[in-house]
């Protein structure tokens, strides 16, 4: 399909320009920063002074040589860097899995994206039979290990595509039907979750692998967790290009899209996958964390406007900064006390939620 050539920008479309690089600087900047104030403060409620966090993340990168790496540091490098790729990744999938159904109430916890990727997850768990005490993502053996993210993606394509082709009637999406759809399977997924965890009762680590799964962790994460979300994330933006136009010409009608010559049955399922992949690999390294894929696309359309060519870059940059920041801000303030991030997530997107159905009830009355 042939793109349009560059033509004169009305000033809102200018406005939009103007935010979205603003975000990308300030997004870019700020990334960084509270990645080191996460070296800092963390949720044991130990302070690091900033000298010795540098000091510290020069051992690690080598840079400095004499004293050994220090482990806080380095633990807390890591984890810093897994929420990070886990709040893009949720930022990507949820801009995508909207501009896909064209419905600002779509997000992949609520499609049951990331209920598929949890089920395979501790179906995964389950199946090998062991897990480390302190990590429910590696079970001993490292071949084992990458069945989990496997099978996490399994259960997040399979949902998705399930929900996705229920949706679908003549190649149009109904939003009734997405939405009724996505709280049956997630209801669904969730008793089955509940059915593997009454079974291990027994087994204390099984028992507690499963149950981190429905509150999220983000503690003690290592370099393959970061890797596994950083990957999933790579994946899903080296998409981009691929959709990015397609989906804003999509946004007036399928029709009117085909028309223009948009392949779209190629286009959904390029973004079905690459909006899984990212939140498989998101769920696969922290459990269930909702609502960031619900939360940052509206942030995001409001700083950088509704274009896709812009849109699905600057979610993946503020659902980090946003992740991010929540961490910072509970560690800063509660210390070792700290809410497990799905569950703090949920008090936040909750009343968002709610907000956002009672701001567009009168559109809701004509479905």
């Amino acid at each position: 399909m042939l793109r349009p050539m560059s033509a004169p920008q009305p000033p809102h479309a200018r406005r939009a320009l103007l935010g979205a690089r603003s975000l990308a600087l300030c997004g870019g900047a700020l990334v960084p920063l509270l990645c080191f104030a996460s070296l800092c403060v963390g949720n044991s409620g130990l302070r690091i002074a900033p000298a010795d966090a540098w000091s510290g993340l020069r051992q690690h990168f080598g840079w400095a040589s004499g004293l050994p790496t220090d482990p806080i540091v380095d633990l807390r490098l890591w984890q810093a860097l897994t929420t990070a790729g886990v709040g893009a990744a949720l930022g990507l999938a949820g801009a995508l899995v909207q501009g896909l159904f064209r419905n600002p109430l779509a997000s992949p916890s609520i499609l049951g994206i990331s209920s598929g990727a949890s089920l395979g997850a501790v179906g995964a768990v389950v199946m090998l039979g062991t897990v480390h005490s302190e990590s429910f993502l590696l079970p001993s053996g490292a071949d084992a290990g990458w069945m989990v993210p496997l099978c996490a993606f399994a259960g997040a394509i399979g949902a998705g595509a399930f929900v996705f082709r229920i949706a679908t009637s003549a190649g149009r999406v109904s939003i009734p039907a997405l939405l009724l759809m996505g709280i049956a399977i997630n209801t669904i997924l969730g008793g089955l979750m509940q059915w593997i965890q009454s079974s291990v009762l027994d087994d204390n680590y099984l028992s507690k692998s499963i149950l981190s799964w429905s509150f999220g962790s983000l503690d003690d994460r290592t370099a393959p967790h970061a890797l596994l979300v950083w990957c999933g994330l790579a994946l899903g933006l080296a998409a981009l290009p691929f959709v990015s136009y397609e989906l804003d010409l999509m946004q007036t009608g399928l029709e009117d899209a085909e028309a223009l010559g948009v392949n779209t049955a190629r286009v959904r399922w390029i973004a079905l996958c690459a909006a899984t992949l990212s939140a498989s690999g998101a769920v696969a390294v922290a459990g269930q964390i909702a609502f960031v894929g619900l939360i940052v696309p509206h942030l995001s359309r409001m700083l950088s406007g509704r274009s896709h060519r812009v849109l699905l870059w600057s979610s993946a940059l503020l659902g980090a900064l946003f992740l991010l920041g929540v961490q910072f801000l509970q560690f800063l303030v509660l210390g070792a006390r700290s809410i497990p991030p799905g569950v703090l997530l949920s008090l936040l997107g909750g009343p968002f939620f709610l907000a956002l159905l009672w701001s567009k009830r009168r559109e809701l009355a004509f479905w």
